[in-house]
């Protein structure tokens, strides 16, 4: 039985490793418009997120021995993508809103009956996770969109699993807010 391959660029990550330009090129090709995409999720700034990629891929370039195909490249790339928004966000001072949040305290979602209906569109949503503050938003994109478990982002954010878990429910409300005021403003509804 052979044992299952977790990378399927294992042959470019082979050449970029020894500096082949063009295999970093294809690796940028292959992944930099989902580390992209992460990075304005989190960064919240489609220019600093750019800076940010390069930023990323960079730090990856120059990591690369490191990488021992436990997971994937894109696996990776993710976690230095994240990491990296992360640090630069702490590093600009950027204070993570968690506000007076007991840890001790579990948080249970409410189950809420509402008439309104609020019409979803991705745009939309994209446009509400930017009027998120950043706490919110960093914990809401490393949960609903990056996949991550509260426990992992207890981890990576220095918190605990119930500010966690209280920052996505928050956020999840603040969204369901902003997306309300939206239909709530639209011309011609009253």
């Amino acid at each position: 039985m052979s044992p299952i391959q977790l990378d399927i660029h294992k042959d470019i990550v082979e050449k970029a490793r020894t500096g082949n330009s063009k295999a970093q090129r294809e690796l940028y090709h292959l992944y930099g418009r989902s580390m992209y995409n992460i990075c304005c999720r989190m960064m919240n700034n489609s220019a600093e997120a750019e800076d940010m990629l390069q930023e990323v891929f960079i730090e990856a370039f120059t990591r690369l021995d490191s990488f021992r195909f436990e997971s994937t490249i894109g696996a990776w790339l993710k976690r230095i993508t994240i990491n990296k928004c992360i640090n630069e966000l702490r590093k600009r001072k950027v204070e993570l809103d968690y506000g007076s949040i007991n840890p001790n305290v579990m948080v249970e979602e409410e189950q809420e009956e509402d008439d309104v209906e609020v019409a979803l569109s991705v745009d939309r949503i994209k446009h509400a996770m930017g009027l998120l503050p950043d706490g919110y938003r960093v914990v809401f994109s490393l949960y609903m969109l990056e996949g991550y478990d509260h426990e992992e982002i207890s981890r990576i954010l220095n918190i605990s699993e119930s500010t966690s878990k209280t920052q996505l429910l928050r956020g999840k409300k603040k969204i369901i807010e902003i997306l309300k005021a939206g239909e709530i403003q639209t011309p011609g509804k009253n």
